[in-house]
């Protein structure tokens, strides 16, 4: 079981990734500043590490908590009188909050800021920005995850439904990809997209500081950080950090692992 899941997730973000690439390719948003080979190769050595180090470093996966705790009646949901395809639908909606709620306390506190900047110093932001992360944001990432599985008692297929969407939209709206005008913004009351996001990666802090969500937008705008536009456009808009403006710091794989480690006393530009 854990294992054809481990399948299915593989499967369906190779497709995304692949169908992004396609997509950035046919119809980019902007033209890239930086070396794109050196770039990918870094921010898909972050992804090589992250999963060997989940392999190695953890002995069960979310899914796999997700059915223990199922199995032992843990959790909120369980005790609720609810049926089970409202139980996944609530699940997969809470969960995606705990992540917004998440990416807000990783730009909030300092020690948390330190580790995140590594995914906001990308100088070009791509489908493959959406899996650069350093391996201590993932790890303390993944403790949230399960925290949150277990006290929700989320079904293990809306853990699995939602994994795969996270994983999804994260390469979606992460894309250099230029959609209509129109049909963009009818898709962000739905769901965040490549427009939505990028303002959040912008290098003015202001701007760094909205569109904290990943998967569904509702949370920016009920919560009021959401922003529908950059006070440049697109195509001129800086993406990165201001202290972070080099080539070599920004897009090398070992300056990526060092990074929340060194320049503490700047890591706190970008905090709420």
């Amino acid at each position: 079981m854990e294992w054809d899941d481990d399948i299915l997730r593989a499967l369906c973000f190779t497709a995304v990734f692949a169908a992004m690439a396609i997509a950035e390719l046919a119809a980019p948003r902007r033209r890239l500043t930086v070396n794109k080979p050196r770039r990918w190769l870094s921010n898909l050595g972050l992804v090589a590490i992250n999963t060997l180090l989940v392999r190695l470093a953890s002995p069960v996966s979310v899914i796999g908590v997700a059915l223990y705790a199922e199995s032992r009646g843990w959790g909120l949901l369980n005790y609720l009188d609810v049926s089970r395809w409202s139980a996944v639908v609530v699940a997969v909606i809470v969960l995606d909050f705990v992540i917004y709620l998440q990416h807000v306390l990783f730009h909030a506190l300092p020690f948390l800021w330190r580790l995140h900047r590594v995914h906001h110093a990308d100088l070009d932001v791509d489908v493959t920005t959406g899996v650069r992360f350093h391996p201590l944001e993932m790890a303390i990432s993944f403790g949230i995850k399960l925290s949150a599985v277990v006290l929700l008692g989320a079904p293990a297929l809306a853990v699995l439904i939602f994994e795969i969407a996270l994983n999804a939209t994260s390469l979606f709206n992460h894309a250099n990809l230029k959609l209509p005008t129109s049909f963009e913004f009818m898709l962000r009351l739905l769901l965040v997209t490549p427009d939505m996001h990028r303002i959040h990666h912008s290098a003015d802090a202001r701007e760094t500081n909205t569109n904290f969500g990943f998967n569904l937008p509702w949370w920016d705008y009920l919560l009021g950080t959401y922003r529908s536009d950059p006070a440049r456009n697109h195509e001129d808009m800086p993406l990165g950090l201001q202290e972070i403006r080099d080539e070599q710091r920004a897009e090398r794989l070992a300056s990526l692992l060092a990074m929340p480690f060194l320049d503490t006393d700047k890591s706190k530009s970008s905090n709420l």
